[in-house]
């Protein structure tokens, strides 16, 4: 019997305006929507796959809802939409052109899991498929937080770690892999938790962390534990509102890394943080993005 076949409905955006567009097609065509960035062109592609060809009216609710982001203020970049029709055994494959393997230093290595790559001697390994959930080593801003995770990593210490906003897990279970403990997360998100929790069992390391559901805004003010690195990849709203409650998970002395912010907005975000006595430390820009790391003091 001949399978049916699938419909692609993709738009090309930047990496600045990548999660908006990926939430508004989801949310227009009532799938899943996935993402990735093409390393060498710089051109995100938020996708969505249908067994039916959308209706007529798709293009132009897409359209408007691309009109809506840029008058938010993100560029959209050429914003081209493209219906394609596949076959089933295509779409199987179509990720892997897109996701290489990641060396982070000497100490990581993030990689597909139909990748041969081999880790080299001492290098932790961490297996991770794109399409799954919301990181993949392969944004700045999540390359920004492996690079912090594995370079304050001090080996023959004890040093616990925490993940706020976790998405596919990718950090979390990086700590883990590089012998941090203990390793919580935690995501508002249902899915996300599902997700990070399968990756976990993927990479045999779910004995060695926790994901949690859970509300950034809901943390206490007087936790029983602290942490000391935190990584806080999440939008720039989010991470001023809260950054009290953010901040009072941090062990004195300990880094907090933030990510997930433009450019444009990282003063705003950085000043929030370094009025509650956290130290700039060191950060990077990337295309549109700027991640960065604060010490407590």
């Amino acid at each position: 019997m001949k399978r049916q076949a699938l419909w692609r409905i993709s738009i090309s955006t930047t990496p600045g305006a990548e999660d908006a567009v990926v939430e508004m097609l989801g949310a227009a065509l009532d799938r899943s929507a996935m993402s990735y960035l093409n390393a060498e062109t710089g051109i995100s592609t938020a996708t969505v796959y249908c067994e039916v060809r959308p209706t007529a009216g798709a293009r132009k609710t897409l359209l408007a809802g691309l009109a809506q982001i840029k008058n938010c203020g993100l560029k959209t970049g050429t914003g081209k939409i493209t219906f394609t029709k596949i076959r089933r055994e295509d779409w199987a494959e179509s990720w892997k052109r897109y996701f290489k393997p990641i060396e982070i230093g000497g100490a990581l290595l993030v990689k597909p899991s139909w990748s041969r790559r081999r880790p080299r001697k001492n290098q932790a390994l961490v297996i991770l498929d794109p399409g799954l959930s919301f990181g993949t080593g392969q944004h700045p801003t999540t390359a920004f937080c492996l690079g912090e995770i594995a370079r304050r990593r001090k080996i023959g210490t004890q040093q616990s770690f925490l993940d706020i906003g976790t998405g596919s897990g990718i950090l979390a279970i990086a700590a883990a892999k590089l012998g941090y403990r203990p390793v919580h997360a935690f995501d508002f998100d249902a899915d996300a938790v599902r997700v990070a929790r399968s990756n976990a069992r993927v990479n045999r390391i779910q004995t060695k962390l926790e994901i949690e559901q859970a509300d950034v805004s809901k943390l206490k003010m007087r936790p029983a534990r602290k942490y000391d690195l935190i990584c806080a990849n999440l939008i720039s709203d989010l991470l001023i509102t809260e950054r009290r409650r953010i901040a009072a998970q941090l062990n004195r002395g300990g880094m907090l890394v933030l990510a997930g912010i433009l450019k444009s907005e990282f003063r705003e975000v950085g000043t929030a943080f370094e009025n509650l006595r956290l130290k700039p430390v060191s950060s990077k820009k990337e295309k549109e993005w700027r991640s960065g790391s604060f010490r407590l003091v």
